[in-house]
């Protein structure tokens, strides 16, 4: 959910020219979503597993980590292949 609305402020965003503006305060807020996103997705993805691993759930941490990347990995497959599917089929009706 998180992916969908930063994405979709990024795209309407720069139908509104937000980033076409002559202040240095655009780059610094473009970057600071960076961290955030880099921060917020690394705790929830990191997080848990490694609370448990730390308790000595060793075991339930490496396969809480291995879905959770897996599981986002064949989302992020999805999504490709939704975007390559758009591109073939705007390349095709021009």
């Amino acid at each position: 959910m998180y992916v969908i609305l930063v994405g979709s402020f990024l795209f309407y965003g720069s139908e509104l020219k937000l980033g076409q503006t002559k202040t240095i305060f655009a780059p610094i807020a473009m970057l600071m979503l960076l961290v955030f996103s880099a921060a917020l997705t690394g705790a929830l993805i990191f997080g848990r597993p490694i609370l448990w691993y730390l308790e000595g759930k060793r075991t339930e941490a490496l396969q809480l980590l291995m879905y959770t990347l897996a599981i986002l990995f064949c989302i992020t497959l999805v999504a490709l292949a939704t975007v390559a599917t758009v591109v073939q089929t705007n390349r095709a009706g021009m």
